[in-house]
């Protein structure tokens, strides 16, 4: 499957919707924080191995996602940390011959038991791509339904016109689009494209917001304005996100974790992971201490 069918299968679905034990402590209880929703919820993974027919991409991953905070998972292009992250809402099923080992426990449940529905999991766990894929020819409104249009039966249409209004302003989307919503989506600039796709995944209310690289495309202007939208954002969800831009990850998340590989061909593995003051300024393992430095990679 070529990246652009990929892609493809990926913004239909979004529509629907190392080291020994690298584990964080438990966090704190949201709560105990009157400023976040409850609703986030945390994510496990215990012993994971990701495998893309006979080749394994990620090996032995076990890791504690704090809910109402961002993780940010850094790491060399092909150490695996994208292809865990697809892992956590199942979205790595799109490719042909992609099988887990272990658990992914989202507030316990086991989002790969034999019971589970992949869309349902797409849907708690919502998901934010590299490019902005909005629907081109598509309104900005429609856009912003089109999650919900697809998994709710029948919607009201005040109530779509009030949940599509709340979205667009969580992504500080609202006040630049409110006069022409009729309008299709592909005449927003790429920085505005990628806060609908926001607006979008946030509008089915998952618990969980997923980012990979979401930022990439963007140019420095456009990109602080995603950071601080993400840091509002985690008021309301649990958000993991990609990114290859050390400044990015060192701005915009509370936890960090770095992934690696030894040598091509090799599984990717989760190396440290902790509080993103702690991996920037103190990290535990040299390997670490050399990435955040840039001696490589």
């Amino acid at each position: 499957m070529n990246e652009t069918e990929t892609m493809k299968e990926k913004e239909m679905v979004d529509a629907q919707a190392g080291p020994a034990d690298p584990i964080m402590d438990p966090p704190a209880s949201p709560s105990a924080t009157a400023t976040v929703d409850a609703k986030a919820k945390r994510i496990d993974a215990e012993d994971l191995n990701i495998y893309y027919g006979d080749f394994l991409a990620v090996k032995d991953c076990s890791v504690n996602i704090h809910p109402n905070k961002v993780t940010a998972l850094i790491g060399s292009s092909g150490c695996g940390k994208s292809t865990f992250l697809r892992s956590l809402n199942r979205m790595h099923e799109l490719i042909d011959g992609a099988r887990v080992e272990g658990k992914v426990l989202l507030d316990g449940t086991d989002i790969y038991a034999r019971n589970m529905d992949p869309v349902l999991v797409r849907q708690q766990i919502g998901m934010v791509f590299q490019q902005p894929n909005p629907f081109p020819t598509m309104s900005i409104y429609e856009n912003t339904a089109a999650g919900l249009r697809l998994n709710r039966k029948k919607t009201k249409k005040t109530e779509l016109d009030g949940i599509v209004e709340r979205s667009l302003t969580g992504a500080h989307l609202w006040d630049e689009v409110k006069d022409r919503l009729d309008k299709p989506a592909g005449g927003l600039s790429g920085g505005q494209q990628q806060r609908l796709c926001i607006a979008r995944a946030t509008a089915i209310e998952p618990e969980v917001l997923l980012m990979d690289e979401p930022c990439s495309a963007l140019d420095p202007i456009a990109t602080l304005a995603i950071e601080d939208l993400i840091n509002e954002l985690k008021k309301r969800f649990t958000i993991v996100i990609v990114t290859h831009n050390m400044q990015q990850a060192a701005r915009a998340s509370d936890y960090t974790g770095f992934f690696n590989i030894e040598k091509s061909g090799d599984p990717g593995v989760l190396v440290e992971i902790d509080e993103t003051e702690k991996i920037f300024s103190n990290p535990r393992l040299k390997e670490t201490e050399d990435y955040v430095s840039g001696r490589f990679g």
